[in-house]
This record gives structure tokens, sequence and C-alpha cells, in this order.
């Protein structure tokens, strides 16, 4: 539940049945409906992990989830009675970092989220800038590396497959395996392989273990080599570092930044963006969805 002012004033939370897309969306009305049951809520706002179309209502596609061409808007309100719009998560994020957050009125904000995979948002002059389609904007899933790893999205070599949490925590994995001793932090944490997340390997690095401060700086490098591609193309004034990973803070943007001015086309004739963290960390996709969905009843 977020106010006007986008503060959140509560919440719910649910694991994610990702397999099931009819589970997923009984999942979401049971948390809007038990916040509604404690507010007066005037319009519900999902950010959805997918492609979402122009009409703010239908996921196109989703890499990690089961959504595909999913009428999701109907599907909610019709059980919901409530107006309700869907926007993509990293879209969302972008716009209550705009709104709320690092950003303020910067003209041409990129927003890169280090969760699971990459996400991305783009706000223009104010607006969120979706593409033809709806769209637009999946950094995630531009090729870095030809014929490199193989990406949820059935291509090979995406960003998002060397700097993203998911990336982060198999090469912590690989480190492991590799040297026991070296990872011994990594695993005290983690308690477990598969408790060995990005967010996992952050904390670590915040401590200064070794082997983690030197996994971030690792990935901070292809964070950095690839926002200088998305400069290329969107000349920006800022760049927004969110998502679990970007925990790491200056352990992973400092290394971004580095090798965004090495690698940034024209450097030295032109100025470069700024690169920040996020300041609402994970609670800015909610925020923007809900702030969206405000805005849409409003407008």
């Amino acid at each position: 539940m977020v106010d006007s002012d986008g503060q959140v004033i509560d919440r719910e939370r649910r694991g994610t049945p990702g397999a099931d897309a009819a589970r997923t969306e009984a999942v979401i009305i049971e948390v809007i409906s038990e916040l509604r049951a404690r507010h007066d809520v005037v319009a519900a706002g999902v950010g959805a992990a997918g492609w979402i179309a122009n009409d703010n209502a239908t996921v196109l596609f989703s890499p990690h989830l089961a959504w595909r061409n999913e009428p999701l808007r109907d599907a909610l309100q019709s059980q919901l009675d409530l107006p309700l719009i869907v926007e993509n998560d990293a879209n969302a994020a972008a716009w209550a970092e705009y709104r709320f957050g690092a950003a303020g009125d910067e003209p041409v904000t990129v927003c890169v989220t280090l969760g699971t995979g990459i996400g991305g948002g783009l706000v223009i002059g104010g607006q969120v800038y979706r593409g033809a389609y709806g769209i637009a904007c999946e950094y995630g899933h531009v090729t870095v590396v030809p014929e490199g790893r193989l990406c949820a999205c059935g291509n090979h070599g995406c960003w998002e497959m060397y700097a993203s949490g998911r990336a982060l925590a198999r090469d912590a994995r690989e480190l492991v395996a590799a040297s026991p001793a070296a990872g011994r932090r990594l695993v005290e944490l983690a308690a477990t392989m598969d408790g060995l997340t990005g967010p996992v390997v952050a904390a670590a690095a915040a401590e200064g273990d070794p082997a983690a401060v030197s996994l971030c700086t690792t990935m901070g490098r292809w964070l950095g080599r690839g926002l200088a591609n998305l400069a290329a193309i969107l000349d920006p004034s800022m760049f927004v570092i969110g998502g679990g990973v970007s925990g790491a803070g200056e352990l992973l943007l400092r290394p971004a930044r580095e090798e965004f001015a090495h690698t940034l086309t024209g450097r030295g004739f032109r100025p470069v963006a700024q690169i920040v963290g996020a300041s609402l960390g994970p609670d800015a996709g909610l925020v923007g969805a809900a702030d969206l969905a405000r805005r849409s009843v409003s407008a």
C-alpha cells in the first residue's frame, strides 16, 4: 500500500508460484484483497516481470514466469472490481526513481535493475518510454558475448548472463567448487549451495570478503561495459542501478564507472552520464506501479 508521496505504508508478501499463471494471479488477487480490507484503495498497479503490451494489460512474454500472451489485467480486474494497470516491473522501478528517488528531474534517465536477470526502464522528459509495442528497454538481452552462455530467452551471450544476480551466484558457485577455502565465507553466509545468491555475494563483499569483492569487481566491469553500449544509443544524463545485487554499492559501482569511462564511445569529447545507486531499494517497482495506477485514475 503506497501513499501519494511514494511512501509504503503497509505490505503483504508471498512467494511467486511462477510455473503456473493461474496460481500466480490468485496470489496477486489475495494480496490486493488483504491490503484492500485494511485501507481505502483507489487503484492497483502490478509490476510484472515480463514484456507488457502498450495496453498496460497484456503480458506478451515472461522469460522467468509462465505468462505467454496473458490478458493479466482482465483476469485480475474481473475478480477485484478495481481500476488496475499492469506495467513492466523495471519500467515501474524507473518511474519510482524518477518521481521519488535518485533520478530527480533528470531529462533522460536509464534505470538498470540487477535481479535474477537485468531489467530496464527509460524515462524521457517525464514519460516512461515503452517503444512501439511496449517491450522496449529489455537491456538484459543485448548480446555482449557472441555465442556465449545460453540465456533463458533462447539466445546466447546476453548481458544478463554476465551482470546479474544469477550470474553472480553462478560465478560464486564455480569459485567455491574450484577453491573451497577461498569461498568459505560465501558458504557460511549461504548455508547451502542453493542459498548462494547474488545478494548473499553482495553481503559478503560488503563485509570485505576478498573472494566476494573480486566477484563483484568482475561483474561491475561487465556492468560498465554494457552501460557504455547503452550510452552510445540513448545518451542519458543518468544511469540508476537498482535490484538486489546493487546492495554491493560502490564495490560494484566503482568498477562499473571505470569500465564505462574506458569503453564509452567518444570518451574525452562528450559529457559523461552519472552512474548512481537506486535510492528506493527493492520497493522501487511496487512504488512505481502504485504511482502509475494512481495517476491513471486521476488523469
